[in-house]
């Protein structure tokens, strides 16, 4: 039997060469990330890596993306992970950290652009498509490549959630878990 687990060091030389180039902190290696490095080939090819500067989105706009699609997933680690690592740089206070895991987003800490987003991302997280109003005002908000960069955080953090998810990885010790909610996402 395998299972995934994370990986503990001494690293081969090409795993260590690949996670290399992924983020760490204080030189740790998040244990997703070792979860990944099952698999040389997922390590290097399995998700992609939108988390950097070149991103036609707002920090901000990345993280509501990312936090509503792990929520979605019901992915605590990875919602947990983004929440403590960016949700104060991206501009997030508890109560909107908390809303993004929430069944119904509380449109008053929202703009209407972010309310959008929002409503973009769920609809592709339960039909994996926009309906054509919804599709309308998406399309008038972004441009096309914020378009594409919204998909492909939305599908990117659906892998990362499932693989998560299924490896049942442990919370990482700077992660914030889930808020109660009277009406968890379903």
């Amino acid at each position: 039997m395998y299972r995934l687990d994370p990986i503990d060091p001494p690293f081969s030389g090409d795993v260590s060469a690949t996670l290399a180039g992924y983020p760490q902190r204080n030189g740790y290696v998040l244990k997703l990330f070792r979860v990944f490095a099952n698999s040389l080939r997922f390590l290097k090819k399995g998700t992609l890596n939108l988390l950097d500067k070149d991103s036609p989105l707002t920090l901000r706009q990345r993280e509501l993306v990312i936090l509503r699609t792990c929520a979605n997933n019901r992915c605590e680690y990875e919602w947990g992970v983004h929440v403590g690592a960016f949700a104060g740089a991206a501009g997030f206070d508890r109560a909107h950290s908390e809303d993004t895991a929430r069944t119904r987003t509380d449109v008053s800490l929202w703009s209407a652009e972010e309310q959008l987003l929002l409503d973009a991302v769920d609809a592709l997280c339960a039909t994996g498509t926009l309906d054509d109003h919804l599709k309308a005002r998406f399309q008038t908000a972004w441009d096309a490549a914020q378009q594409l960069e919204i998909l492909a955080l939305c599908g990117n953090y659906h892998t990362i959630s499932f693989v998560a998810n299924v490896s049942r990885v442990t919370s990482e010790d700077f992660a914030v878990s889930f808020p109660p909610d009277p009406s968890p996402l379903e």
